[in-house]
């Protein structure tokens, strides 16, 4: 029999628990950046080695950091359902857990591209330093999605979603669009979870169930509410 398809969209919520900082926390690591310096096609023309420096920076704390509980029972549920990561999350954390299908919609901190061309994508661990060319010329950059450019992944994304048996939202605002809309494209009677600390307003179903904790422990719930209902 064939499995269930499980679509999981994820965010920061999710990594903050194995050390990555958040966007909008207090305390998250774009606190004392503008984000359009860092996050910016304006902010690469006016200061690229700002940017390198922040990107490199980040690198190194995904390369300090291990799968935390709530990555670990996502790649767990592969034993019985057909699990599609979403993620908006730039780190490889739901792969380093063992994760099997995972769509990074925002980028990946672990590649880089040239400034002059989205593709082809180059795998990098260590640093990007200013003066560091693609093979067509232009200045190697993070392969991430910055403010302003259009989000390639989207498309599959969705059709993935319209697709889901199962759509689970985990630790992310549903403030950051075009991700946040992705649970539109899901089917009226399909059964959506959303996990978070602090449930995001997205309007309310019959099909809708909240668990309102941390990725970690919400995780461990919805392992065992999906147990009960397989």
């Amino acid at each position: 029999m064939d499995k269930k398809k499980l679509v999981v969209l994820t965010g920061a919520g999710v990594s903050a628990e194995s050390g990555i900082k958040t966007f909008r926390d207090s305390d998250g690591l774009w606190e004392g950046y503008d984000v359009m310096e860092v996050a910016s096609p304006e902010g690469w023309a006016s200061n690229p080695a700002l940017v390198l420096d922040f990107y490199n920076m980040r690198r190194r704390q995904a390369l300090e950091v291990i799968p935390n509980a709530a990555h670990l029972g996502l790649a767990a549920l592969e034993a019985d359902y057909e699990v599609h990561i979403i993620t908006q999350n730039i780190d490889d954390l739901h792969e380093r857990a063992g994760s099997s299908k995972v769509l990074h919609l925002h980028g990946e901190i672990f590649k880089m591209r040239s400034d002059r061309s989205a593709l082809p994508s180059y795998t990098i661990r260590g640093d990007i330093r200013l003066g560091d060319k693609a093979p067509d010329g232009g200045q190697l950059r993070p392969d991430i999605v910055w403010f302003g450019e259009t989000v390639p992944m989207i498309v599959p994304a969705s059709k993935l979603a319209a697709a889901a048996d199962i759509f689970v939202v985990i630790g992310t605002s549903m403030l950051v669009y075009p991700a946040a809309g992705l649970i539109d494209y899901v089917g009226a009677g399909t059964p959506k979870y959303i996990i978070d600390k602090s449930i995001p307003a997205i309007g309310r179903s019959a099909n809708l169930y909240t668990i309102e904790k941390p990725a970690t422990e919400g995780v461990r719930e919805l392992q065992e509410l999906l147990s009960v209902t397989r």
